[in-house]
């Protein structure tokens, strides 16, 4: 396997862990939610999330690579925190979309780490087209999550 393929399935498989965060973190969300828009709009969210997951799991098979399976450690604990801080809050759509805009701002991060990566390193084309279109529907959602807190903030 070649240096550029080991450093793209790792750009991937770094992406992947991310991507199974929003997947669980998202699907949570629409648990903790009361509004029923909201609610629906997470679940979309999620499913979206995994079907990113099995587009860079398809990737790395096809540079050899073995995908990555699990979320990260770092966002198991977050969950776990936001979990602790919703049952002190009372899980108000408010708090939850403030969470969820935390993790979007998360995955936006990565998402654009990777990209400049993917650049930097000259990754394959195709790897760099796969982060590029996975980040326009991150940014889309960090910004939607946005527009509702913002929504559900003047409402109250």
């Amino acid at each position: 396997m070649t240096d550029i393929n080991k450093e793209a399935i790792s750009v991937l498989n770094d992406l992947t862990e991310t991507s199974i965060d929003g997947e669980k973190g998202f699907h949570t969300a629409a648990e903790d939610t009361k509004n029923p828009e909201i609610k629906a709009y997470f679940l979309s969210r999620s499913s979206e999330c995994a079907t990113a997951v099995r587009e860079l799991q398809a990737e790395v098979r096809a540079l050899g690579g073995d995908p990555e399976d699990s979320s990260s450690v770092a966002a198991g604990a977050h969950r776990l925190w936001v979990n602790l801080k919703s049952a002190v809050t009372g899980k108000s759509d408010e708090a939850v979309l403030n969470e969820v805009e935390t993790g979007e701002d998360h995955a936006l991060k990565a998402y654009k780490e990777a990209l400049q990566k993917a650049t930097e390193k000259n990754l394959p084309v195709n790897v760099t087209t796969l982060i590029q279109r996975q980040l326009a529907g991150v940014q889309a959602n960090h910004d939607k999550v946005k527009a509702l807190r913002d929504s559900v903030r003047r409402a109250s």
